[in-house]
């Protein structure tokens, strides 16, 4: 994005040094009705967007194309509980009545594998080129990201984006992107973004912002209010209304009932010492007993940002540097001279836990969490952060709470 993106650097919501705090309310929305979504969708095209946006596919709801709003997965809720995600398809005519799926705009901006550059062998001599975010020439549409997503966009940009040292492949990716996200009406049950201050309402870190309305009387509809500049230019280019008290009060009904329907919390107060105080505690071999150590969590979470990357060449001349995700729960992602850093499971899974909830902030200032519950969801054995953090939480306030008894 330009210079008027709210993508670049945005924070999360009551993380140190946000100069800006996250706007919620819907004072200057516009009202758009199902056609201001179809136009919506046109206009980006129009304007040379690759529009990417949810579709069902393989019994999920991902990531695709969009060649017009009949791709949306118009119908269709989620179901997610730990180690378990199901869809079913009802005749609500809701667009966005589901949570997150198993991908997340990550994917677009940091992709599971992509060549950082190429280099061919010709008469002895050998050039270079970059690899393939220089040769993606449409810049992404993202369509229907939830306010958790933009959260967890803003804290990669704080990790490859930011710091003197940015990921070129990442900022090639990022800028030009435009980003419309959904605010959440349906969490999950192992939703907790409330407790992350990322959501149900969108604050920050969008492009546009929609709030999908309906079943209170005033029709099928969409609030919708501008985050940045290129974005009050695209809302400018659709059909609408001005937002009434009406509209207004029905998406603060409707985001009410979201915050109170979430299916986990977690207790953030003094979450980054709890963790550093209790590095040794038995609750990390208790799920390391439990714990595969497949990676699922950091495949699924839209901030793991673990890389690695291999030469390859052919006998006909062409070098490609190749990246591709890795996670601190393979064996090797922690390979030093003579072995392994973390050679257990419990070791394995306390770094993660402890970087997301923790030490992140010391790299960061930020959480390295969102609140997604994608962790959990993608388990296959359904461990779950909150209630892993809740038990080291109680234990380490019964401990304190004798000590302060002698």
């Amino acid at each position: 994005m330009g210079a008027s993106s709210p993508w670049k650097a945005q924070h999360i919501a009551g993380a140190p040094n946000d100069t800006a705090p996250a706007r919620t309310d819907a004072a200057d929305a516009t009202v758009l009705d199902v056609e201001g979504l179809v136009t919506l969708l046109e206009v980006l095209a129009r304007r040379g967007y690759r529009v990417l946006g949810p579709r069902v596919r393989d019994g999920a709801i991902v990531h695709g194309e969009l060649s017009s709003v009949a791709d949306l997965p118009r119908g269709w809720h989620d179901a997610q509980s730990p180690g378990s995600y199901r869809i079913e398809h009802t005749d609500d005519e809701a667009f966005f009545a589901w949570a997150v799926g198993p991908s997340s705009p990550k994917r677009e901006v940091f992709p599971a594998r992509s060549v950082a550059w190429r280099g061919r062998v010709s008469e002895g001599e050998v050039a270079f080129e970059d690899g393939d975010a220089a040769s993606e020439q449409r810049p992404t549409a993202l369509v229907g990201a939830r306010p958790c997503e933009a959260a967890a966009l803003g804290v990669l940009d704080r990790v490859l984006g930011d710091r003197g040292a940015g990921d070129p492949h990442f900022l090639k990716r990022r800028e030009g992107a435009f980003l419309v996200v959904v605010e959440c009406a349906t969490p999950s049950g192992t939703c907790f973004c409330d407790s992350m201050g990322t959501g149900p309402a969108a604050g920050n870190g969008f492009d546009l912002a929609l709030t999908e309305l309906a079943g209170d009387g005033g029709g099928h509809r969409f609030l919708a209010r501008a985050g940045s500049e290129i974005g009050a230019e695209v809302l400018s280019c659709l059909p609408g209304r001005p937002a009434d008290e009406a509209d207004r009060a029905a998406r603060t009904a409707l985001l009410e009932r979201a915050r109170t329907s979430m299916g986990r919390v977690l207790d953030t107060a003094g979450l980054p010492a709890l963790l550093a105080r209790n590095v040794e505690h038995p609750r990390f071999d208790e799920v390391a007993e439990r714990c595969l150590a497949c990676g699922n969590c950091t495949l699924v979470c839209p901030t793991c940002f673990c890389s690695t990357v291999e030469d390859a060449s052919d006998v006909a001349g062409v070098l490609e540097r190749r990246r591709s995700w890795s996670s601190c729960f393979d064996l090797a992602h922690s390979y030093l001279h003579g072995g392994p850093v973390r050679a257990s499971t419990m070791s394995r899974y306390r770094q993660w836990m402890t970087h997301k909830l923790s030490t992140w902030w010391d790299q960061f200032e930020t959480s390295g969490c969102v609140g997604c519950g994608r962790c959990i969801t993608w388990c296959p054995v359904g461990i779950d952060i909150t209630e892993e953090a809740a038990a080291i939480r109680r234990s380490d306030g019964a401990r304190r709470g004798r000590r302060g008894g002698r």
